[in-house]
């Protein structure tokens, strides 16, 4: 905690300022004296502690308050909801005092550095990374199966050098009594690789990939997650784009039919990456960081001209395109993606047993091998490295597959 001098920060003119920026980002009345009546409580708190408002205007600091802060009514504190009131409360003032030019400090608490990897796993990550290619999203993944296969082999006392099959059975073993099916073949595969690593490091004298035995999955024993082009239509046309957040979710959705994008790029599209001038799209793909220039279609240019200028807020500091409705106006995360599909997919009666962000790629991708485009192409357009995952996309292009059937011999 950061101690304050004799006389407390904040005055009556910076609520007011606030105050009117909170009403220009669409807050009720009711909303804004919620807001101004736990400001004036914190204020007041700081000051009676000794301590400096806007230094500890923080998410530990305000935490710290929200859980400390007694009731003036029931002389308890409060529960949990009302501490998930005073936290918003105090988070939209701490945007309103940045967007004014006032000096406070970051929102979110300094997370602790990760601990060091052991020489083993570091040298493992930057083989993957720069040999390999992996993308860093997937590096956490492969380094967990690495250290929960060490972790079995320390169970086992032995080290990675007299590591044997037995070792891998168990692992593998263990995994698939808390795990699914397909959880486990995806460990089983970033466990070949780890193996792949120690024998071409020398660390152990056979390559034991082969070793591994990973449950069979079949493709078709789950669902396909594409929409047939009909429901995606349906979708898009139930957003009521009369409706608060209703230009700003039209937007999204068309982006994502309209070109395969994933609800991470979509989150992390921004507003410097469209070239209204050139009628060009730059889409950074979240896995690899590839820039990919796209061409901006009239539809989805209007659209996203819509939302900008009439419906995302004026005041938002984020740079993303697509930022959510409630203060501070954060850019939307992947969860918030899938929520909006989920839900104007309800409101259009399209039902399934897999609907979320991912099934109009999986649409936008099977109806451009219906309509005869090259998998090559689409492949590229999804940012795929190798064939075979563009073959997942469109292993439901049953339109295409009709036109190369045989005739069944009499």
């Amino acid at each position: 905690m950061v101690r304050r001098p004799a006389k407390h920060n904040g005055t009556e003119g910076q609520i007011r300022k606030v105050e009117r920026l909170w009403r220009r980002s669409g807050r009720t009345e009711s909303t804004i004296a919620q807001y101004s009546r736990w400001v004036r409580r914190y204020q007041v708190s700081c000051a009676r502690r000794g301590l400096d408002a806007s230094a500890n205007l923080t998410a530990r600091g305000v935490a710290q308050f929200a859980r400390q802060y007694v009731g003036p009514r029931v002389h308890r504190r409060n529960c949990p909801t009302v501490r998930s009131s005073a936290r918003f409360a105090l988070r939209a003032w701490s945007w309103g005092l940045r967007l004014l030019g006032y000096a406070v400090p970051e929102w979110l608490a300094v997370t602790p550095e990760p601990a060091p990897l052991p020489t083993p796993l570091q040298e493992y990550a930057e083989y993957r990374q720069r040999h390999r290619g992996v993308a860093l999203s997937t590096l956490p993944k492969d380094i967990d199966t690495a250290t929960a296969f060490l972790a079995v082999l320390r169970s086992r006392h032995r080290s990675v050098a007299t590591a044997r099959v037995a070792d891998i059975d168990a692992f593998v073993a263990r995994l698939a009594q808390r795990v699914s099916t397909g959880t486990v073949a995806d460990a089983c595969s970033s466990l070949r690789a780890f193996l792949r690593f120690l024998h071409a490091t020398g660390r152990v004298r056979r390559d034991l990939a082969a070793c591994v035995v990973a449950p069979r999955v079949r493709r078709a024993s789950r669902p396909p997650r594409a929409l047939p082009w009909a429901d995606v239509r349906r979708i898009l046309r139930s957003v009521d784009r009369t409706r608060p957040r209703g230009r700003r979710d039209f937007a999204a959705l068309l982006l994502m039919a309209s070109y395969g994008l994933g609800a991470a790029e979509v989150c992390g599209l921004r507003l410097e990456d469209i070239d209204w001038g050139a009628g060009v799209l730059r889409v950074r793909r979240a896995k690899t960081g590839v820039l990919i220039e796209l061409p901006l279609m009239p539809p989805v240019a209007r659209a996203l001209a819509a939302y900008v200028r009439h419906e995302r807020p004026r005041h938002a500091i984020a740079r993303e395109v697509f930022v959510s409705a409630q203060l501070p106006h954060v850019a939307l995360t992947g969860s918030a993606v899938g929520q909006l599909v989920r839900k104007h997919a309800r409101a259009a009666g399209v039902t399934a047993e897999f609907i979320g962000s991912h099934a109009l790629r999986h649409s936008h991708a099977s109806r451009q091998i219906d309509l005869g485009a090259p998998p090559k192409i689409v492949g590229y357009i999804l940012g795929h490295r190798h064939p075979s995952s563009t073959s997942v996309y469109v292993r439901v292009a049953t339109t295409r597959l009709r036109s190369v059937g045989l005739t069944v011999p009499g």
